[in-house]
């Protein structure tokens, strides 16, 4: 299997910087309680200074979504609208240990940091432009269609894992209690982007060992070097 961003996306985004993990072996049963307190407090200090809208990291992703067309106030990249639900009841709810460990990061250092379930993913994910006919599989339940040239998260099925980028996953690929294998994909693309995604990576890869006792691929991509092959 292999993650990887189009070139087409590269060029539209050069400042791009993408840090990827294959977590070989996960187990609902971990706690992780103990791991999530110390990046909360890191994400509480933070929120203090100012708003969402005055980090780097936020910014720049506002001004990505506008460049897409959208609007940053309504379609808000997830690590924005983590940090707003963080500020408004000063915790998150408990998904599953990974999920749960990697939205306290997310929180740490306000980027997004997307989980998939590679069971339920066909061959590949690609980041790529939408044709407007592939499936995304809502959490409704309903299917939707992307729009043309929106920026997805697709499989070998054209099954849409993500939409509008860094807005919302999808049903289909959603770590629960029977996941056993996961991609981690976290993205950045403000000044320090490349020291922050490395640092995130290595607090995941840290704390994950300690958990699950595993080993982790993991890899920075480029848009020279831009596909992750992972097991």
């Amino acid at each position: 299997m292999y993650f990887r961003h189009t070139p087409q996306l590269w060029q539209q985004f050069p400042e791009l910087v993408a840090g990827t993990l294959f977590v070989p072996h996960v187990a609902a049963q971990a706690n992780v309680e103990q791991y999530l307190d110390p990046f909360f407090q890191r994400a509480r200090t933070r929120i203090q200074t100012g708003t969402e809208a005055d980090m780097p990291e936020i910014a720049a992703w506002r001004r990505a979504f506008a460049k897409m067309g959208l609007k940053p106030t309504q379609y808000r990249s997830a690590a924005e609208a983590l940090l707003r639900r963080f500020r408004k009841e000063d915790d998150l709810p408990r998904l599953h240990p990974l999920v749960d460990l990697c939205n306290a990061v997310s929180l740490t250092y306000a980027l997004p940091i997307a989980v998939f379930d590679i069971a339920r993913v066909a061959s590949f994910i690609e980041v790529c432009h939408a044709t407007g006919t592939e499936s995304y599989l809502a959490f409704s339940g309903e299917t939707e269609h992307p729009d043309p040239q929106e920026v997805i998260f697709v499989d070998a099925q054209q099954q849409v894992h993500a939409r509008r980028w860094t807005f919302r996953q999808s049903r289909q690929s959603t770590v629960s209690h029977t996941t056993a294998q996961v991609l981690i994909v976290c993205e950045g693309l403000h000044a320090t982007a490349n020291d922050d995604v490395r640092a995130m990576l290595a607090d995941l890869v840290k704390t994950i060992a300690a958990v699950w006792k595993t080993d982790v691929q993991q890899s920075m991509l480029t848009a020279t070097q831009p596909q992750f092959d992972f097991a």
